[in-house]
């Protein structure tokens, strides 16, 4: 492993390894961040080798992202003696205190700073005494405008647009930790998409934390659809998926955008949270459970084969017996696509860790199995409905599990296996579905 010091007190630049945890927006931002280090002379580190330094881009949305965030860094501090260790974002934003106390951490820092870190790295001497910088958001906070990025071992690309929420959800820590709403100017999105098309990305995913509030920073006139609408106009051979929307901002006319232009992906992942309304109450959430029903059923409507996924929180305070049947009867009855089930855990700074109604978590351990049991019938029987239908898949290579099988993922998120005797990458084919077993798909290739 190669120093990191050198005698006039700068950075000797070294190798480097980050994981990340979380959401797509924090994927993106290491992403960014990697090319930065790069471009600052930092070399990554390979597989099997100790790293000079290791960032850890954390994620505190539940309990337990937290845990898994203190013990990756433990992990990597163990596991690379002597490196540089940097713990960055959601955690460092909200509560640095509860990092201060692990040993070997170097350097904490939070949303608003982390991608300065290279910089950090030029100005600042590692000494055994953690190095915290953390900027608060304000109002006046603007949108970090990055470079378009992606992994380059993928065939599609994700691309942040959006940053900050002001919901304030009473289960939520987001808005601490990621500050007020700002968002990509509609300009910058369009040229970001440009670039990633001349790198020969198929697909984009536009994300953000809280991606429906779009533009909500920037005029009357910029929102989510005039955005997609100016997208359409370009016209680039780059389909569109968008990560979640809220239930109250995804209205029929982005319903039938969807519909009718093929550049958009048949996806929508809907963050339900409850199916109770006087637990969507509670959550601070602005809908009520027949807003829910019939908004699903009319993305039914207009686009049959289309995926709708939902996050459901199951265990929220107050939550008894019926608030439970509620939820699961609600979704019971949807053409769900799937689910994406998590236990509630107190959040501290909160509304809701206050709440005085906790439910035991035996009982939140039985629900969360029981819906994610329901989760998966629904998974297998979307998977059913598409048998004999033909979808335009992009190749992401040779099947690791099935040997002479390639993957593709096809616009409503089906993931089929299908034999060719191209292996190739990053290509674009019709794909018949002709069978499932479980949660696996098999097709066979029309134009290969």
């Amino acid at each position: 492993m190669t120093g990191h010091c050198s005698v006039d007190g700068k950075m000797t630049r070294g190798s480097f390894r980050i994981i990340t945890l979380g959401c797509k927006v924090n994927q993106y931002e290491s992403a960014c961040l990697e090319e930065r280090l790069k471009g600052f002379g930092w070399q990554p580190a390979h597989k099997n080798d100790k790293a000079d330094l290791v960032v850890i881009n954390t994620c505190i949305v539940t309990h337990l992202a937290s845990y898994q965030s203190r013990q990756a860094i433990r992990k990597a501090i163990r596991e690379n003696p002597g490196c540089i260790a940097a713990a960055v974002g959601c955690y460092g934003q909200a509560f640095q205190d509860e990092l201060k106390g692990i040993e070997g951490l170097t350097i904490i820092t939070g949303n608003r700073d982390k991608l300065g870190l290279p910089d950090m790295l030029q100005e600042r001497l590692p000494s055994p005494q953690t190095c915290t910088v953390s900027a608060d958001f304000d109002r006046e906070t603007s949108f970090d405008y990055l470079p378009s990025m992606a992994p380059s071992n993928r065939t599609r690309a994700t691309l942040k647009i959006q940053d900050g929420c002001d919901s304030f959800c009473s289960y939520c820590i987001v808005p601490f930790a990621r500050g007020p709403i700002r968002s990509m100017k509609p300009s910058k999105v369009l040229n970001a998409l440009h670039l990633l098309n001349k790198e020969g990305y198929r697909e984009v995913v536009l994300t953000g934390i809280h991606l429906g509030k779009y533009g909500a920073d920037q005029g009357s006139d910029i929102n989510l659809k005039t955005l997609l609408l100016s997208i359409i106009d370009e016209r680039l051979p780059v389909r569109i998926r968008l990560s979640s929307l809220e239930p109250n901002e995804l209205d029929q006319e982005l319903i039938e955008m969807a519909a009718a232009d093929k550049g958009l992906c048949r996806h929508f992942h809907i963050p339900l949270q409850s199916g109770d309304d006087n637990i969507l109450h509670r959550m601070n959430r602005h809908y009520s459970s027949k807003e829910i029903k019939g908004l699903i059923e009319r993305i039914h409507a207009g686009i049959p084969l289309a995926a709708i996924g939902l996050d459901v929180i199951i265990g929220f305070p107050g939550e008894d017996e019926r608030a439970y049947d509620n939820t699961y009867s609600l979704i019971n009855n949807l053409p769900v696509s799937y689910l994406h089930v998590f236990p509630y855990s107190p959040r501290k700074g909160t509304a809701a860790a206050g709440f005085p109604d906790q439910v035991d978590q035996t009982v939140i351990k039985e629900r969360a199995s029981s819906l994610r049991e329901l989760g998966k019938k629904k998974r297998e029987a979307f998977y059913r409905s598409c048998i004999g239908k033909e979808f335009t898949v992009i190749t992401k290579g040779p099947s690791k599990q099935k040997k002479g099988m390639v993957e593709g993922i096809s616009d409503n998120y089906l993931n089929i296996l299908f034999p060719s005797p191209v292996p190739a990458k990053n290509r674009l084919l019709n794909v018949k579905v002709t069978e499932t077993a479980g949660e696996e798909i098999i097709g066979e290739a029309i134009d290969v």
